[in-house]
């Protein structure tokens, strides 16, 4: 295996948890929470914003490669789009509190499963690894604004 497909095995998965035997999903979404107060939430609007586009094109290569190397559309390996994903369900906070954190997993994770219109027709919007990020995007807008009324209930 080359080395540049060992690197977008790595990247999809995001290191080893994307060859986790179950729910490769749900445990990419848990380490995006995980990460985000470290290295996503520091950031200004601007570098999160810069972030974002980053990982969404890295990601979509990566994505892309991974389906190629294992014959499949979306495969579970890749979870790359959850931390996008997840990350954007943060975008406009500026400190999440732990239940903040906690109900933006669960959002998002509801959205990225059910996949509401438009989310599951925008995987056939763009081709390869893009259009398995592009979902988890809407997903995340979804589960952004959701987020956004819960804190705005609570307040």
């Amino acid at each position: 295996m080359l080395r540049r497909d060992r690197l977008a095995l790595l990247v999809s998965g995001l290191g080893p948890i994307g060859r986790l035997p179950y729910a490769q999903g749900t445990w990419g979404s848990a380490a995006a929470v995980l990460a985000a107060p470290v290295c996503f939430v520091p950031l200004p609007l601007f570098g999160r914003l810069l972030l974002l586009a980053v990982l969404f094109y890295v990601g979509a290569k990566a994505a892309g490669r991974t389906e190629e190397l294992l014959h499949r559309k979306d495969p579970g390996h890749v979870v790359i789009d959850e931390l996008v994903g997840q990350w954007l369900t943060f975008l406009p906070l500026a400190a999440p509190t732990t239940f903040e954190l906690v109900a933006g997993f669960f959002l998002f994770r509801a959205f990225d499963i059910v996949k509401p219109p438009p989310v599951r027709a925008s995987e056939h919007w763009l081709p390869g690894g893009f259009g398995v990020m592009i979902d988890d995007v809407l997903a995340g807008v979804y589960a952004c604004l959701c987020l956004l009324v819960l804190i705005w209930l609570r307040a």
